[in-house]
């Protein structure tokens, strides 16, 4: 599945023109990698990405087309999630 659509499904960030933005800016690295919007991901990639002041980690544990609101959580395991204007 592509990096961007997984953002979007997995509910990460709302829009999928949203993520490819994000992604095409060098934001979002995927195994210690800078990725593009295209990347495709695996189960077991970290995610690494940049919002602004705050810098999200996920592990992705499960790769669907299509989810409902309660269950996209279940795509991703969050493993750090740090806020840089609190510092």
């Amino acid at each position: 599945m592509r990096l961007d659509k997984f953002l979007k499904v997995s509910r990460i960030i709302k829009r999928r023109t949203v993520a490819k933005e994000i992604a095409d800016k060098g934001r979002i690295q995927v195994n210690g990698r800078v990725a593009k919007s295209s990347t495709d991901l695996s189960v077991g990639d970290k995610l690494v990405i940049g919002f602004g002041n705050r810098t999200l980690t996920v592990q992705v544990d499960e790769l669907v087309e299509t989810t409902k609101k309660d269950a996209a959580e279940s795509m991703y395991t969050v493993l750090e999630s740090t806020d840089k204007s609190a510092e």
